[in-house]
């Protein structure tokens, strides 16, 4: 044997034993409890750090839904080393599931069940469900991050629900209409909207003093006291010791027309109401700037206490405004615009606040606008439902354009993707450069470079995909349109 032939047989194994023992070092560091893998968290049981939560409704099984989730490193239903070993949420109690509100920051999720309107909580870091919270049927819902407050919407009933965990109440206010409800992170402001109306209504948790003082006030009075711009309150329930009124928005020198939907400012200080305008029945599309000041909060109030709000102007957006969300001093509004044949027409507006200037407007899928996004690589995607009932089709019914739009926010490019039913769930898995989502009822998978599709034949589902979130996601806003 040369030189040569031996120092190759001595160098083989130290290089083996060197890789042995980078595989073995985190193993012991995850036996010290030192094994974390974002912002503090801990690594979840199932070991994956880039999961993507999807919703499923199955009508033929005996639950009725399901909640799972996959490695979208991978893009996998199961471990990479075990392909019997599915991915599911422990002790999920779901009946028809709908939607997800992700908050990733708390490592909490809050699925909405359509069949009896609970909420179910979901603990990221055990991968289980850790409670249900009770509400009603609902068009619209939120619950606050500390999970304190839920509070829902249901045109049915005409009815505000709130859940107030911390007395252990479920209060409803009448409204009659109600169909939406916007609620910011803190649940200090909660926004309610009437269909076909231009009134907005703020949700008001009062203090001890003034229940008594309320009640005592409507006895003597036939209705609720009136806030600091002589609005009296439209309801206030229980009526023998209210705990919660709606308190009406001040248009002030704005206007509101069919309001739809509140956005919030990152830093607490204003509410974007978006005015749904001609693709709701009204007049003119827009957005209505509502500033929050210590005087506007009701004094020593708690949770919900927007009590004086008062609007200040109105951008008319002709593109339409039923969706938003914001990236700095930039609003990107969604809408439809009324066309000459009376078909609507997708838009993506872009507005400056500090200006208060459209600064363009974007041709995009055409339908209700209920899922938006921004994830890698300067993009921003647009979600919709009912996208073949707009001008895009009626005017070329073999389009065959779907109802999810691409928008690079730095060159302003548009991109549809190709029809594949109603888009009703949005995950951006950060850094990897790929979303998720959960459309026509199937899970797909889309480049956030090109906007091509990659495989998704392991993360399909049986049953209905609802809703898709990146429970490892860095903000509370992946995922969730608030």
């Amino acid at each position: 044997m040369n030189t040569r032939s031996l120092l190759r047989l001595l160098y083989v194994p130290r290089v083996f034993f060197f890789t042995i023992a980078l595989c073995i070092v985190p193993l012991i560091l995850a036996g010290c409890g030192k094994n974390f893998y974002f912002a503090g968290r801990n690594l979840p049981p199932s070991g994956v750090t880039n999961r993507v939560m999807i919703t499923i409704q199955n009508p033929s099984a005996l639950t009725k839904g399901a909640l799972t989730f996959v490695d979208a490193f991978y893009d996998i239903r199961h471990a990479f080393n075990n392909e019997n070993n599915n991915f599911s949420i422990g002790g999920a109690s779901v009946s028809l599931p709908l939607t997800i509100q992700n908050m990733p920051e708390e490592q909490l999720g809050a699925v909405y069940n359509a069949g009896d309107g609970s909420v179910a909580l979901i603990n990221y870091a055990t991968e289980k469900q850790s409670t249900s919270v009770s509400g009603s049927p609902s068009s619209s819902i939120f619950i606050s991050r500390d999970q304190r407050y839920l509070i829902a919407a249901e045109q049915t009933a005409h009815a505000s629900v709130i859940n107030d965990r911390v007395i252990g109440r479920t209060v409803p206010l009448n409204l009659p209409g109600v169909y939406r409800i916007s609620l910011n992170a803190s649940a200090s402001i909660g926004l309610a909207f009437v269909q076909n109306s231009n009134e907005v209504y703020s949700v008001v948790h009062l203090t001890g003093p003034q229940q008594s003082s309320y009640q005592a006030y409507f006895a003597a009075n036939g209705k609720w006291p009136a806030n600091s711009f002589g609005l009296p309150a439209q309801d206030c329930e229980p009526q023998n010791l209210p705990v919660y009124c709606a308190y009406p928005v001040s248009p002030g020198t704005a206007s509101f027309d069919r309001p739809i939907k509140g956005i919030f400012s990152p830093d607490g200080s204003t509410v974007y109401v978006l005015n749904c305008g001609p693709e709701c029945g009204g007049n003119t599309s827009g957005v209505t700037t509502i500033p929050i000041t210590a005087s506007s909060l009701n004094p020593g109030g708690i949770g919900p206490s927007a009590i004086n709000l008062q609007a200040t102007a109105t951008l008319a957006v002709p593109g339409g405004a039923t969706n938003a969300i914001g990236s700095g001093t930039t609003l990107y509004i969604a809408g439809q615009s009324v066309q000459p044949d009376g078909y609507l027409s997708g838009n993506l507006s872009v507005v400056n606040l500090n200006t208060s200037q459209v600064t363009g407007v974007y041709p995009i899928s055409d339908g209700a606008h209920n899922k938006m996004l921004f994830a890698d690589d300067n993009t921003l995607f647009v979600g919709s439902v009912q996208c073949q009932s707009g001008e895009r089709y009626h005017l070329d019914p073999n389009s065959a354009t779907g109802c999810l739009a691409l928008f690079n926010i730095s060159t302003n490019a548009v991109a549809l993707d190709s029809f594949k039913g109603d888009l009703t769930g949005i995950a951006d898995v950060e850094g990897l450069h790929k979303i998720y989502v959960a459309e026509g009822g199937q899970i797909h998978i889309y480049t956030t470079t090109n906007f091509t599709e990659l495989d998704n034949s392991n993360v399909t589902v049986v049953g209905t995909a609802t809703d898709v979130a990146y429970m490892d996601g860095s903000t509370d806003y992946n995922n969730t349109t608030y």
